[in-house]
């Protein structure tokens, strides 16, 4: 009997999580396809992607867009908003992601980021990124997304 109460709430909680974690993904703020970009982007280039993969500790994968953001403007950046659009071997949206970009603050031991307002991109500066995706969807190509500046900050 106290075996079959465990596992009855062991099987209670796994659903509440699932719930939770489903609940999550449907009530995260989608940016259409069509949004404008930022005025500003146009002075912050973004180059150098790279991708890499890592296990989490539930099990699952975690994806990383690596790449280099440059200021070519005349103001100092508090805050980046980037849409990443993952394509299907059809070449539609597989998925939407909008993320606040994260600067690179250090690389060892591990990469630790930061927010942009944390470290400022100052006119002329240049630093590296990253941006974290818990999950990508399994019709992704593999092929790099495309990421456009929708949101810059400004001081």
């Amino acid at each position: 009997m106290p075996l079959l109460i465990a596992a009855g709430f062991v099987a209670l909680v796994a659903a509440a999580i699932l719930l939770i974690q489903e609940h999550g993904r449907h009530s995260a703020v989608v940016t259409p396809i069509s949004a404008a970009a930022d005025a500003y982007a146009a002075n912050l280039p973004l180059t150098g992607f790279a991708m890499s993969e890592s296990s989490n500790l539930a099990g699952g994968k975690v994806t990383y867009l690596d790449g280099h953001i440059a200021n070519h403007g005349a103001n100092t950046v508090t805050g980046v908003t980037v849409q990443v659009l993952f394509r299907s071997y059809t070449k539609e949206v597989a998925q939407n992601e909008t993320l606040a970009m994260k600067i690179i603050r250090m690389r060892e031991p591990y990469i630790d980021v930061e927010p942009v307002s944390a470290a400022p991109l100052k006119p002329g500066d240049e630093k590296d990124f990253r941006l974290i995706f818990d999950a990508v969807s399994p019709d992704w190509d593999g092929a790099y997304p495309e990421v456009r500046i929708i949101h810059v900050t400004t001081k």
